[in-house]
């Protein structure tokens, strides 16, 4: 009967033309959903990229857990509940299209999971040796990306000569970036891939002291999945997630925004290929899962040189700070460039039960620098590490009951710093769902490789309680919101006292019909902040409290099957300091695609008083680039991105933006000022599959 019920959704869907897989999933469009509504300057590459591995590395949906399932932010504890348990009525999927049938599955989030989930059983045998999988597997591909500001930048100009005949700092490498991918991989087979990387004013130069290879950064990988025992095996550059990411957090982890619910909770979603341009936040060495009935055992050992600033003049050496930037441009960036190796030994065991909703682990990771790790000592950062060696140990669980889960994770660091995560995700009812997290950063836990949810960047020195709600009365019409309270007990940089704050976010969204959505959405964040020296007439310090409002209002309308259109209003405002400042930007997208072509095309004005009410707006970029830039002071951004696929085999893309400014007649500070009122920015990408 479940054949026949099969084939029948089958033939339906095939007559509606509602097949996925005949046309290539909007990787863009739906990273847009996730982080559009991101307010801070966080990492939306590392976070992108991540993205893009899950959807090359589909979940299978015949083997996977409630974790896997959740890991992917689109489905409700409910629809997790009810897709386990059609699956233990009828008993594994034939079909992806079997979907429709799962109570609270509609066609809108069958569409989103589709493009994540496959039902490949991982179990057939390859009539190819290895390499020949690899050399001939349809999804192999290369890219190769430029990138150039046309406006010439200050580090680009001939160096000035100072009193001293000495010659001031400039770029030593030309203008433009660099950016070469290539890639294979099979889903429960193989990955392989390498990337590399060049920064506009880095010089292309082979250089092994300095780890430079031609491009500035190079990231490689082979990782082997599902051989027999052993569930991967990865050589080269990898990433972990485990538990809630006091330890292993290096996962697609979104954090508060539009989506209230499912983006509290992190996923072990396990070792990962590291596949990013970014320099900093992976291993490299070697990693293997092990996998034995319900249990899994994973170890993991890295050496890997960092960028770091060197104090040669103690004794021994020690290392003052760890940049992220991931630039060398000029000489004294250059001599950061993998200045001090990083040891890491971690390991991480898993218990699932037999019926998938029950996980617990546990998780070390033991951190060795070449030398002592000492920053300069300063009020906020009192509490910081200090030292040459870090280990910290942590055990986490997770648990589906019906439609709730419940989650958890605790750890302790060398110095005997304490951090804990617990929380609840339910579906209190088919149209309300909920998320309770509570959080607890000690202000002496240490935690390199870290990325727990909170409002600061890294799991240090925190409290808070966050509560989520989403509802949904009709089809068309949906709420969320949430508010989350939040203290830091110690002193944190430009808050040099303890303090507390605030967040709240409202979204209603109307959606009347396929082609449609309007939304608004109101946020409130309240924090505390150091008062400026100019601003301060005492000789100690001043915290004030700012208290800031950001408002959109959004319409996303299909027109027709080649034109599509958005319209945005975005306004915010200041109050710190018995001062009140404000911005706006308003935005026009059309997206046009007509055959091997597709265009899009954005026109924006902004007006901001200060920084504070900076405006972040997703843009359309070439594939699998990510780009969210702030407008900030007075005038207009637009831009035009032209994709053309000639053959079957190759995709070209173009990418032409503008920012002009009417309040300025130069543009940033240091090497990177431009003596211009506008600032150009053109982009090329290729794409070559081999197999296709």
């Amino acid at each position: 009967m479940k054949v026949w019920f099969t084939f029948l959704l089958i033939f339906i869907l095939t007559c509606f033309g509602t097949s996925q897989a005949q046309t290539e999933f909007d990787v863009e469009a739906f990273a847009e959903e996730l982080f559009s509504l991101q307010e801070e300057d966080l990492n939306y590459e590392q976070l992108y990229e991540n993205l893009l591995q899950r959807y090359l590395n589909p979940i299978d949906l015949n083997r996977c857990s409630p974790d896997d399932l959740q890991s992917l932010y689109i489905l409700t504890p409910l629809q997790v509940s009810n897709f386990f348990t059609y699956q233990q009525i009828y008993g594994k999927l034939l079909s992806i299209y079997e979907l429709q049938s799962i109570p609270g599955f509609d066609r809108e989030t069958i569409k989103k999971l589709v493009p994540f989930v496959t039902l490949g059983e991982n179990t057939k045998k390859y009539a190819h040796k290895l390499p020949k999988r690899i050399l001939s597997e349809k999804t192999a591909y290369l890219i190769y990306r430029h990138r150039i500001y046309l406006e010439e930048r200050k580090g680009f100009t001939p160096p000035d000569t100072l009193k001293n005949g000495s010659l001031t700092s400039r770029y030593q490498g030309t203008p433009g970036t660099q950016y070469l991918r290539l890639r294979s991989q099979h889903t429960g087979d193989f990955s392989i891939g390498i990337t590399m990387d060049r920064d506009a004013g880095e010089v292309f130069t082979w250089d092994p002291s300095s780890k430079r290879y031609g491009f500035n950064f190079l990231s490689y990988h082979l990782t082997l999945y599902d051989k027999g025992p052993w569930k991967q095996i990865t050589v080269g550059d990898y990433q972990a997630q485990y538990g809630q990411g006091l330890i292993f957090g290096a996962g697609f982890s979104v954090g508060k925004g539009a989506e209230t619910i499912t983006t509290t909770r992190r996923s072990s979603t396990g070792i990962k290929p590291y596949t990013s341009s970014m320099e900093t936040g992976y291993f490299r060495g070697i990693s293997a899962t092990y996998q034995k009935g319900r249990l899994e055992g994973s170890i993991m050992a890295s050496s890997v040189a960092r960028d770091a600033n060197i104090d040669s003049s103690a004794v021994p050496y020690r290392i003052t700070s760890l940049p992220s930037s991931g630039y060398h441009r000029t000489a004294s960036e250059i001599s950061k460039k993998a200045a001090a190796h990083e040891k890491n030994i971690g390991i991480n065991l898993n218990y699932s039960s037999n019926d998938r909703n029950l996980q617990i682990g546990l998780n070390s990771l033991l951190t060795h620098f070449e030398w002592p790790y000492i920053r300069d000592l300063r009020n906020y950062n009192g509490f910081e590490f200090r030292g040459q060696t870090n280990h910290l140990h942590s055990a986490y669980f997770s648990y589906n009951y019906q439609n709730h889960f419940f989650f958890g994770e605790t750890a302790i660091s060398k110095s005997k710093g304490v951090a804990y995560v617990a929380g609840i995700m339910s579906s209190l009812s088919k149209q309300l769902d909920m998320v309770l997290h509570i959080r607890n950063y000690d202000r002496n836990f240490h935690s390199f490789y870290g990325n727990a949810f909170g409002e600061g960047s890294r799991p240090i020195n925190e409290k808070g309680i966050y509560l989520g709600l989403s509802y949904h009365p009709t089809k068309q019409l949906q709420w969320s919101g949430y508010y989350d309270q939040f203290k830091f007990p110690w002193m944190r940089y430009r808050v040099y006292a303890p303090s507390s704050g605030h967040e709240w976010l409202q979204r209603i969204s109307y959606t009347p019909n396929k082609s449609m959505e309007l939304y608004f959405q109101i946020r409130e964040e309240v924090k505390d902040r150091n008062v400026t020296a100019s601003q301060n007439d005492l000789t100690t310090y001043q915290i004030q409290t700012g208290k800031k409002h950001n408002y959109l209002l959004n319409l996303d309308m299909k027109i027709s099957e080649h034109f599509s259109m958005r319209s945005r209003i975005q306004m915010s405002s200041f109050d710190y300091h018995q001062d009140l400042t404000k911005g706006y930007t308003i935005v026009q997208d059309l997206n046009v695609a007509f055959k091997k072509w597709k265009w899009s095309g954005r026109i924006a004005l902004f007006d901001t008083d200060d920084y504070d009410n900076r405006q972040y707006v997703y843009e359309k970029n070439v594939l699998w680039a990510f780009s969210i830039p702030s407008y900030y002071g007075q005038g207009m951004r637009y831009y035009l991105l032209t994709q053309f696929k000639p053959i079957r085999k190759l995709s070209l893309w173009l990418r032409w933006a503008r920012t002009v400014y009417t309040d300025r007649e130069t543009i940033s500070s240091g090497l990177q000022q431009v003596e211009n009122t506008h600032l150009t920015e053109l982009t090329f990408q290729v794409r070559y599959q081999f197999n296709r």
